[in-house]
């Protein structure tokens, strides 16, 4: 549990600076330096599917070094230097570097990490710890989104201001990880079934490769349905501008969105526990309806008092589906490739996630505002029947 906390500190502090700058993004992007949404897909599909793609290369590295806290630590570091360089932006196209940097930092970062709660969790509290992990990610989530909103409506304080202040958490968070204590697992043969003493140096000696066969057939078939699922699934920023286009000003979008990091933080943690109890499978599908059901909601909402339903709703699929499907993809990992398979997931949904968002700042550019949420809600629905009939 020591090490669940210690890295659930690091995260909480690491998404109070990450929220500070994010729901101003898009309006930053949009409304100070004039970029279409259409550039605010390529930016954000690009900079989320590093963050992915990076991850089984993370994950791999660190089965095979069974070291877990370096990869931690520089990704960390990572992200927090592509915070400064928004922080010093003046065009889009350093934004769009920083926003690299950031994914890439959180790339290096999310599977050595979530191996770290694996190694540290029995199959008992699997699903609990990842929902604690989330639940305070989350709460730091909503005291960023918080901090930025005092500074706005209270202080009149900038853009750049804020970005500024936000890497004040980002580097305590990093301090932070230097207390977590590695637990180093036996690396076993995969043919004897035997125990290789003293690993170290001698695991470069040896092929450890991912290969699709050695896969259990759910979690094959589950790494096809969310890469299907995630070319629905464009960047929340989507969101925050379509409540602006809806008429939100700028202080209201950034409560939406701490509306959204509450309702999910109040849920996380439970959701995920009864997940232990109840199976994975049900709780996932429940959240791909929600998804999809949201973004139903999204393409066809016109009141103010619709949009903070949705928000809070959306809250509930993160909640649903974000340690869940952690979890699942633990469940059936062979024991020994654990970091790599989380990092295999992530990798495929991020390869979803660059036309994702390419395809929602496209069709909201060509066929209007409510087109993107129209795409979502169907892909999602489709995920979910995949879910509940394949897996």
């Amino acid at each position: 549990m020591f090490n669940i906390i210690i890295l659930g500190i690091a995260s909480f502090l690491t998404d109070v600076s990450s929220e500070m700058i994010y729901p101003l993004l898009p309006l930053y992007l949009v409304s100070r330096l004039g970029v279409s949404p259409a550039i605010l897909g390529i930016i954000e599909g690009f900079a989320e599917s590093l963050a992915s793609i990076i991850k089984v290369f993370s994950g791999y590295f660190s089965d095979r070094l069974k070291k877990r806290k370096p990869f931690a630590i520089f990704g960390y570091s990572f992200s927090m230097i592509g915070k400064f360089l928004i922080f010093i932006s003046a065009t889009w196209h350093l934004v769009f570097v920083g926003r690299l940097f950031d994914r890439f930092g959180k790339g290096v970062r999310t599977a050595p990490r979530d191996a770290i709660i694996a190694d540290s969790s029995t199959s008992k509290n699997r699903g609990s710890n990842f929902g604690l992990h989330r639940a305070m990610d989350t709460l730091g989530a909503t005291a960023g989104v918080l901090i930025a909103y005092f500074l706005i409506k209270s202080y009149r304080v900038d853009y750049n201001r804020i970005f500024l202040f936000s890497l004040i958490p980002a580097i305590l968070g990093v301090i932070a990880l230097f207390a977590v204590k590695e637990k180093i697992s036996p690396v076993r043969n995969p043919i004897s079934g035997g125990v290789k003493p003293n690993p170290g140096k001698k695991i470069f000696k040896e092929k450890l490769s991912l290969k699709w066969s050695r896969l259990d057939k759910r979690l094959k078939s589950f790494l096809i349905i969310t890469f299907l699922f995630s070319l629905g699934n464009s960047s929340n920023q989507f969101l925050l501008l379509r409540a602006k286009n809806i008429g939100f000003d700028i202080s209201s979008v950034i409560l939406l969105y701490l509306f959204y990091n509450i309702s999910y933080a109040l849920v996380a943690w439970p959701i995920s526990r009864l997940s232990d109890r109840w199976g994975r499978k049900s709780i996932l599908v429940a959240g791909y309806i929600f998804y999809s059901a949201v973004y139903l909601g999204f393409a066809v909402a016109g009141s103010y008092l619709f949009i903070w339903m949705l928000f809070g709703l959306y809250g509930f699929y993160s909640a649903f589906t974000e340690g869940v499907e952690k979890a699942l993809v633990v469940d059936v990992s062979p024991e020994d490739l654990k970091g790599t398979t989380i990092g295999l997931h992530a990798t495929l949904v991020g390869i979803g996630l660059l036309p994702a968002s390419l395809i929602a700042g496209l069709l909201w550019r060509y066929l209007g505002a409510a087109s993107p949420f129209y795409f979502g809600s169907i892909m999602s629905l489709a995920a979910a029947l995949g879910l509940w009939f394949l897996l």
